[in-house]
């Protein structure tokens, strides 16, 4: 039996969170859609809108999603967090 190739994201036509982006997927954060405290701290750790992010792993049962940045920062992020991150296939941002 072949496994069918897992989508960078959710296709469904929603905007898609970086919560629902498979391993291996390269990323462009397109919106951050936190209070403003939350989303300067992210700034601050190179995780804002603009930013691409490679999905590096994705912990089981609803773990934090391992995230290296464009400049090359390495985070764990929480999957309420990533909730939050709105994001797009790189390729389909201008990259």
């Amino acid at each position: 039996m072949v496994a069918e190739a897992e989508s960078p994201i959710d296709t469904s036509g929603a905007p898609s969170s970086l919560a629902t982006a498979a391993a291996g997927s390269r990323l462009r954060i397109v919106a951050v859609r936190l209070e403003a405290g939350a989303t300067d701290w992210l700034a601050a750790v190179g995780l804002h809108e603009g930013e691409e992010v490679v999905v590096l792993r994705r912990a089981a049962l609803g773990g934090p999603l391992h995230v290296r940045t464009s400049s090359g920062g390495e985070f764990a992020v929480a999957r309420e967090l990533a909730e939050h991150l709105e994001v797009a296939p790189a390729s389909e941002t201008g990259s």
